[in-house]
């Protein structure tokens, strides 16, 4: 226990939510422990999600770099919420276990909050070796986490970098199961009167997937998650069903970006990642055409 917390509450609580991967929660632990916010006035969270590891496995890894739950509901909302509700700070800063925060992630989120009520930072997508990448990394280091564009023109930050008092989080509530999670939250929160800003120079890290498997079961959740919103909007079937049609052809407007990309170093990076843009906005408007006919099916 630090010296500030044996005196009293710390300013910020750190709520990360984990599920079997141990070793990158390490790697996020030891990021954490090197931020230049003043250590004795922060507290870190692991929410574990009933890890098949065990509550005692995921306590050793921690040691005594932070406090432990084990949150029983399946799902990285419900996690984040049981972390929420152990908090002691009057501040919230969400990250991910598999997420690298920079040094001065802390302190520029924090800051930020002083000009907005809730505040999302930026995202960089990690690779082991940015010269010879995957298509699915180069895919991802052209397209993957735009934080900036999410916040300023859709209104939402990504769960992996999200600051925002706690009387903030009280009035709008938790993380909801079964949608997409951050885009919820923060349009609740804006309907409730808040407003999201944008901290550049708050970053997180996360890693790139390198697989076109990993990536499918990135986009067959999201895809679930997403439909999951659109199911509560009035004629909102109707609006998924267009966009589905319409997504195999949207990289004809967004393949310039892989090409601009200076995330990406060669021609054969940019062409492997229009590559896969053609490739996943196809297999998304499939997907998504099965989850309409899904739902049709399971109407009573």
């Amino acid at each position: 226990m630090t010296a500030r917390a044996e005196m009293g509450d710390p300013t910020v609580s750190v709520i990360v939510p984990h599920f079997s991967d141990l070793t990158r929660l390490d790697a996020c632990l030891e990021a954490l422990a090197r931020q230049t916010f003043p250590p004795d006035d922060f507290e870190i969270i692991v929410s574990d999600n009933n890890s098949p590891q065990g509550e005692a496995a995921v306590r050793r890894a921690v040691a005594c770099r932070a406090r432990v739950t084990v949150t029983m509901a399946r799902g990285a909302g419900p996690a984040r919420n049981g972390g929420a509700r152990l908090a002691r700070g009057r501040l919230l800063a969400f990250t991910d276990c598999d997420c690298i925060p920079e040094p001065e992630w802390l302190q520029e989120g924090v800051a930020a909050l002083a000009d907005h009520d809730f505040v999302g930072g930026r995202m960089k997508v990690l690779v082991e070796n940015p010269d010879r990448l995957t298509a699915v990394e180069a895919f991802e280091r052209a397209y993957a986490f735009d934080n900036e564009d999410y916040v300023r023109r859709k209104a939402f930050t990504v769960t992996a970098n999200l600051f925002c008092p706690r009387e903030v989080f009280d009035r709008v509530g938790g993380f909801e199961v079964g949608v997409s999670e951050d885009v919820d939250w923060c349009h609740r929160a804006q309907a409730a009167g808040y407003k999201i800003g944008y901290a550049p120079r708050a970053v997180v890290g996360h890693p790139a997937r390198r697989t076109w498997r990993e990536l499918i079961v990135k986009w067959r959740r999201m895809n679930a998650e997403q439909f999951g919103l659109y199911r509560r909007r009035r004629f909102g079937r109707l609006i998924w069903f267009a966009r589905a049609c319409l997504l195999p052809t949207s990289p004809l407007i967004h393949g310039g970006r892989a090409l601009r990309s200076e995330s990406l170093r060669s021609v054969r990076q940019r062409l492997d990642a229009l590559i896969v843009l053609f490739g996943i906005r196809a297999w998304r408007s499939a997907d998504s055409l099965r989850l309409l006919a899904a739902s049709w099916d399971a109407k009573p």
